[in-house]
């Protein structure tokens, strides 16, 4: 698959969100289930559940735990070429317009990225903004080099959930 991909959702966000958390481009997994994150093996709804105590059965549950915590959820791309869900393999980016949606919610103070390629994006085309940011550990399976405990100590930590 080396067609050309538009970005398949639009960003999760409310009018009070004070955190958007930004990956690169859903995988290709998400695309089938039309919605974030939804590789089977793929951990952040988990961490987010385990962090907030919050189900995640379904996608209404998934978005009250975003409302519920006043966080918002994006990615950097807005289409690309690719032909595995890899963000290594992702050619002719072009990138979600990060600042219009930050002067659409103005509540938004700080992003989290939980990919490295979505910050890089992110300083090569929004490094100028002046907004807070800081990286999550990888949600991906294919990020093995934490364990599931060490990176839901992280999210906790820098989502600002106080057990």
């Amino acid at each position: 698959m080396n067609d050309m991909q538009m970005h398949p959702f639009n960003p999760i966000v409310f009018n009070d969100t004070h955190t958007l958390i930004l990956g690169t481009f859903p995988s290709l997994k998400s695309f089938e289930y039309s919605f974030y994150y939804a590789h089977p093996r793929n951990q952040f709804w988990q961490l987010l559940s385990q962090i907030t105590g919050y189900p995640i059965n379904n996608r209404d549950q998934k978005i009250w735990l975003l409302k519920a915590h006043r966080w918002g959820l994006w990615d950097m791309v807005a289409s690309c070429a690719r032909h595995n869900s890899a963000d290594s393999n992702l050619r002719d980016i072009a990138v979600n317009d990060i600042s219009a949606l930050l002067r659409q919610y103005p509540s938004i103070k700080r992003i989290l990225f939980t990919a490295k390629k979505a910050e890089a994006l992110f300083e090569k085309h929004f490094g100028t903004l002046e907004i807070a940011r800081d990286y999550l550990p990888s949600p991906s399976p294919a990020y093995a080099a934490m364990r599931f405990e060490q990176k839901a100590e992280i999210y906790r930590e820098k989502l600002g959930i106080r057990n």
